[in-house]
């Protein structure tokens, strides 16, 4: 079996390579698919074989998946344009005769009114339509997103989001990638639907998890959705960037990313990483 990971020159698709390595895959078996081929040079010090791939190259595509029967593929990074290039994956999938099509979507991206999921949705819509055999993971929040709040955090002492009592299930993005390494090795997962995700959590308690590992009292402060877009705006954001944040801190505050599944701590078989632990591995230099 080879197995194609795409995107592997960004944080998941890495991390995904490093799991398969760490569950034994052997190197010659894993390509590693990325658009800068340069951001997975370690992975080629490996022995993994790395390839150029962009999804808004077909033959790019089609060149990576030569004598590959597993894929996964990583959701593109750009909210509401990244549904070509799935197209373009999932069609190159078909040439090839794919055995398994693994792809990362979004929590409950089938029914959920989050920002984020109309893509998702789109995409399993057409894994769906091309007949691969398939395995839906619908990746919850990471934690790692928390990074930038938490360097701002490390300077005034407040957490601030517009989510009101809104909480998240989130995870590491290394316990997504392991996930993914699961299904991507063993049999059996094939026309499965995973919602992924972590131990459910208030912005109260993140701020909480901040403060144990900054050293100092965070405390979350409520801010409403019109606060929220003035101070971004005071950060030279455009307003479509503006606007797009404060729907998301929207569609958290009515629970769209408050799911819980134990379908993630199921397949890594262990419990997931704990705020404290992540946090404290994106945490500002002191």
């Amino acid at each position: 079996m080879t197995i194609l990971v795409t995107a592997a020159g960004g944080h998941l698709g890495h991390l995904v390579v490093d799991a398969l390595l760490a569950r034994g895959a052997a190197p010659d078996t894993v390509v590693a698919g990325a658009r800068t081929v340069a951001k997975a040079a370690d992975l080629a010090d490996k022995g993994v074989r790395v390839v150029p791939l962009d999804y808004t190259v077909p033959a790019s595509i089609d060149a990576a998946l030569e004598g590959v029967d597993t894929v996964l593929l990583v959701s593109g990074s750009e909210p509401g344009g990244r549904l070509e290039g799935h197209r373009n994956v999932i069609d190159a999938a078909v040439r090839a005769g794919v055995a398994k099509l693994v792809y990362t979507s979004a929590t409950h991206a089938d029914t959920s009114d989050l920002i984020l999921a109309p893509d998702h949705k789109a995409t399993e819509e057409a894994i769906a339509a091309s007949g691969l055999p398939a395995v839906i993971l619908r990746n919850n929040w990471y934690m790692e997103n928390y990074a930038g709040d938490l360097a701002t955090a490390a300077q005034t002492g407040v957490f601030s989001a517009a989510v009101g009592d809104g909480a998240v299930a989130a995870a590491a993005r290394a316990d997504y990638a392991e996930a993914a390494a699961v299904v991507l090795l063993e049999e059996g997962h094939l026309g499965r639907t995973y919602e992924l995700g972590g131990s459910r959590a208030t912005y109260g308690d993140i701020a909480g998890a901040m403060g144990e590992v900054l050293g100092r009292e965070v405390v979350y402060a409520p801010a409403t959705p019109e606060e929220l877009a003035t101070r971004l705006a005071s950060f030279g954001l455009d307003e479509g960037t503006v606007g797009f944040v404060v729907t998301l801190d929207t569609d958290i505050s009515r629970g769209a990313l408050d799911v819980a599944s134990p379908d993630l701590t199921d397949l890594i078989g262990r419990p997931t990483t704990s705020w404290t632990e992540a946090l404290r591995a994106v945490a500002p230099a002191s």
